[in-house]
């Protein structure tokens, strides 16, 4: 039952057409419409906690650990797609109906003709739609209809610098970047961060002439400002976090996204009640 995607479903501007893998699966209790197999970098404390409050009810997601030894964080990332294929033998028979690399990074590194060349490798090899955090987001992109973007980032200045050399090879253009500034003596400078910073941090961003806004990486606490600012007068908000529960619950059951749908998510209806008390 394996699935090839068409060259034609991942060229630059277009949405992601994922297929149904629903009807070759085995039910499992706790998630009737779809299993989402989650990569999570080895410390981020973010990843299962917001995707546990962004999955709408009889969706679930289970997590793989990807793990690597090296002391600098792009040698990091470098090692998580190295070896996805072994990350992705955790799930083992675990019946999964879409996987969802939650983690920005790699892609920046190694830019959209590469990452679409994994997705189209893993998808085929393994059956089922592979979902990279920075693909879902550009399919938020593309169905707001935004051309200017701001961003708003927690990564060191390296990073961020190939963050917008990726989203300026998807097509975007690069309004204003705001960087968000980490601790060094925490745990990790990124995950240490807290959604209050931010949240301050975007109400600054309120005036934008930007088409949307995007908070960038995987481990900065997103959903209580999103939620706080879904319905204000600035451009849209988007957290990659939420765009990749977004798109891998549309991937999962073979869905394809529309505006209408998105617009539901960016409420915060189905989650707003999920946060954690303040």
């Amino acid at each position: 039952n394996q699935w090839r995607c068409p060259a034609s479903c991942l060229v630059p501007g277009t949405i992601v057409q994922y297929p149904t893998m629903t009807t070759t699966r085995k039910y499992t209790e706790y998630a009737p419409k779809g299993l989402i197999g989650v990569l999570t970098p080895q410390a981020n404390t973010t990843v299962e906690p917001e995707l546990a409050m962004l999955c709408p009810p009889g969706f679930a997601i289970i997590n793989a650990r990807m793990v690597s030894e090296k002391a600098d964080m792009e040698d990091r990332l470098s090692d998580y797609l190295e070896n996805i294929d072994a990350e992705i033998d955790q799930f083992a028979s675990a019946p999964v109906n879409t996987l969802a690399l939650a983690v920005t990074g790699p892609s920046y590194l190694i830019g959209p003709a590469r990452e679409r060349s994994l997705v189209e490798r893993i998808e085929t090899t393994r059956g089922v739609p592979l979902v990279t955090t920075a693909q879902a987001v550009c399919d938020a992109l593309h169905i707001l209809g935004a051309r200017t973007i701001d961003l708003l980032s927690p990564y060191p200045p390296s990073l961020t610098e190939k963050s917008q050399a990726y989203w300026m090879a998807q097509g975007y253009r690069i309004g204003e970047t705001i960087a968000l500034q980490g601790d060094d003596d925490s745990f990790h400078p990124i995950y240490a961060m807290s959604s209050q910073s931010a949240g301050i941090a975007l109400k600054e961003m309120q005036e934008s002439a930007a088409d949307a806004i995007v908070m960038l990486g995987t481990g900065l606490p997103t959903l209580r400002p999103m939620a706080a600012y879904s319905g204000w007068r600035g451009p849209p908000v988007l957290s990659c976090l939420f765009c990749l529960a977004w798109r891998a619950v549309q991937a999962a059951t073979g869905h394809s996204p529309d505006l209408r749908g998105l617009r539901q998510w960016q409420s915060s209806q189905h989650w707003r009640r999920r946060l954690p008390p303040e």
